[in-house]
């Protein structure tokens, strides 16, 4: 029982002692307070009241929990952050009061500043003693809209010159105190000051970026048609490349699979790049012929050109014809496929006729026939032949009877007897005698060698 007894009075006693060095830590840095205050000094306070927000970045971190005026007539303003996540505010913080709506309402903006400084001082005794102090050179209250907007009333010019001579009477003497409340209102005035003391510091290097640009921009500005293309087509394709945003992120995500897969590829190049140094080299040697040769080709291009567009034109000119001509080679292909047959068996024959000899000996037939007709005597040769004279031997326009250039389907002897009369007789007999003329080797041949010989030297 006493050792439990002991037990709890030891655990209270830890308990204390964590406590009492909690809250020594935090009076020491302020964070571990609740709330944490913050005694910023402005020129101005602008309508500011109690109430009204603290913002950090937008983000309401506090109130105004106080107002009022220091010994050299400022505003001092008592901020309460209630958010421990932005405490405690550092050496390097700022605020200043901003408008918050049209009707006049304002809130404070702040920067806790980087953790990289120290804290803010605690004030120990005055004023404020307790809250940490914010001087005025770190803060700042723009004037009004509507107080600008009051000197437009009726009559301006009369206004604005009584405000010009009540601004120079009070601050007569007192340019400095002027130029720090301004910079204080604004601090884009500070920083415009410490930007041109920098620019001040860097003359030499602007004045040789003034060249540089000229010497740069002279060009552009001759091209600047061009420019003003690029910048239309680079619209377009900004245009085209966000519509197509999905697949090209979905590109991106695929090229390290495609590298990957390519090192191999890469590799094959590098050797082959290596193998092809020797050609490479080769090449080199012969750039020059091939230098001229080309140039020599351009003649011939040239030319080239002029008659494969005059053969484009003659093409252009024969379509139609060649087109009406598809009628006729669908013809000329219908007859080719029907006499198929017949042209496979002349040839059959005519190869058959030329490996007999066929074709040989049908002209020296014709030849042997020939000098068989004709004879030869010392003056040379001549033709046998017999004159005929008759009523069918002179020239007539119309027909005349008895006389025809037709094959008769008798013999010889019936188209003699079918004559009767005279003059058939007379045909009769020279019929006859040419037939015994001719009785030594032709008669022989029988009627259809009658009918030709009828045919050639008619009837008679």
């Amino acid at each position: 029982m006493r050792r439990l007894a002991l037990i709890a009075i030891l655990a209270i006693a830890a308990i204390i002692a964590v406590t009492i060095a909690t809250n020594a830590s935090g009076a020491g840095g302020g964070v571990g307070e609740d709330p944490y205050q913050i005694r910023a000094i402005f020129d101005d306070a602008s309508f500011a009241v109690q109430g009204e927000q603290v913002r950090v970045a937008g983000a309401p971190v506090g109130s105004i929990v106080g107002l009022g005026v220091t010994a050299s007539k400022q505003a001092a303003v008592t901020l309460e952050i209630d958010d421990s996540r932005f405490a405690p505010f550092h050496a390097n913080a700022t605020c200043a009061i901003r408008p918050q709506s049209l009707i006049g309402e304002m809130y404070v903006d702040c920067n806790p500043g980087t953790a990289s400084t120290p804290t803010l001082q605690r004030i120990t005794k005055g004023p404020g003693a307790g809250s940490y102090y914010l001087p005025v050179t770190q803060t700042s209250s723009p004037v009004d809209f509507d107080i600008v907007q009051d000197i437009y009333q009726e009559p301006v010019a009369q206004r604005l010159a009584i405000i010009l001579d009540e601004l120079g009477t009070g601050l007569a003497a007192r340019g400095s105190d002027l130029n720090a409340v301004i910079h204080r209102a604004d601090p884009a005035l500070g920083n415009t000051d410490q930007v041109l003391k920098i620019l001040a510091g860097q003359n030499h290097a602007l004045a040789k970026l003034a060249t540089d640009s000229a010497a740069v921009l002279g060009p552009l500005a001759q091209q600047r048609k061009a420019l003003a293309d690029f910048i239309v087509q680079a619209n377009t394709t900004a245009t085209a490349s966000a519509a197509r945003a999905a697949d090209i992120s979905r590109s991106i995500q695929l090229l390290p699979g495609f590298l990957r897969q390519l090192r191999p590829l890469m590799a094959d190049l590098g050797t082959l790049a290596d193998q092809g140094t020797p050609l490479a080299s080769d090449l080199k040697t012969s750039a020059s012929a091939l230098g001229r040769e080309f140039t020599e080709l351009t003649p011939f291009a040239n030319v080239a050109r002029i008659s494969l567009t005059q053969l484009g034109a003659a093409a252009a000119q024969s379509q139609g014809p060649l087109v009406g001509t598809i009628p006729l080679a669908k013809q000329l292909n219908a007859l080719g496929t029907q006499a198929a047959p017949a042209a496979t068996t002349l040839d059959r024959l005519t190869a058959s006729l030329s490996k007999t000899g066929a074709i040989g000996q049908l002209m020296a037939l014709l030849f042997y026939g020939t000098s068989a007709t004709n004879g030869f005597d010392s003056l040379g040769h001549y033709v046998r032949d017999e004159l005929l004279v008759s009523d069918c031997t002179g020239y007539a326009t119309t027909p005349v009877a008895g006389c025809s250039a037709n094959f008769t389907k008798g013999t010889a002897s019936d188209a003699a007897d079918s004559g009767g009369g005279g003059k058939a007789g007379v045909e009769s007999n020279g019929r006859g005698a040419t037939a015994r003329a001719a009785n030594d080797g032709i008669a022989s041949a029988g009627a259809p060698l009658d009918r030709l010989l009828n045919y050639l030297i008619g009837p008679g």
